[in-house]
């Protein structure tokens, strides 16, 4: 019985709710990858500034590469949690090349990360 109801009526009600409360979510999320970026940079320039001042040498590359790779990853779940809410072919075009962009941003994120952490392995290899 709950079935043909649900299929009577209660599926407007609850895409209702989703459209409610999906951009909600998304916002929350989005919100999370900015503050995951902007802190991340902030501490990164504070390790460059500390760097400069104590002419020592800090993982600031890696770092900020760690940061921005998370904050990405938090911007592409809410743009995949967008995919509910779309309801014509150009936004899940734009959406599309969204998700596309930032997945090559994350993949190329990685790369400078995976290299920085090798290059700075191999200098904590030589003995000076």
């Amino acid at each position: 019985m709950f079935l043909l109801n649900l299929m009577n009526g209660d599926v407007a009600f609850f895409e209702s709710i989703v459209e409610m409360i999906v951009p909600e979510i998304i916002g929350i999320i989005e919100l999370m990858g900015i503050i995951v970026i902007v802190v991340g940079s902030l501490k990164a320039f504070y390790m460059y500034a500390v760097s400069i001042i104590r002419h020592a040498h800090y993982p600031i590359k890696l770092s900020l590469g760690n940061a921005l790779a998370l904050g990405l990853e938090f911007k592409m779940g809410a743009e995949i949690l967008k995919t509910v809410t779309i309801r014509t072919l150009n936004e899940i075009m734009i959406l599309g090349a969204i998700i596309v962009l930032r997945a090559l941003l994350s993949i190329l994120i990685h790369y400078e990360v995976k290299n920085e952490k090798q290059h700075n392995q191999n200098l904590a290899d030589i003995d000076f």
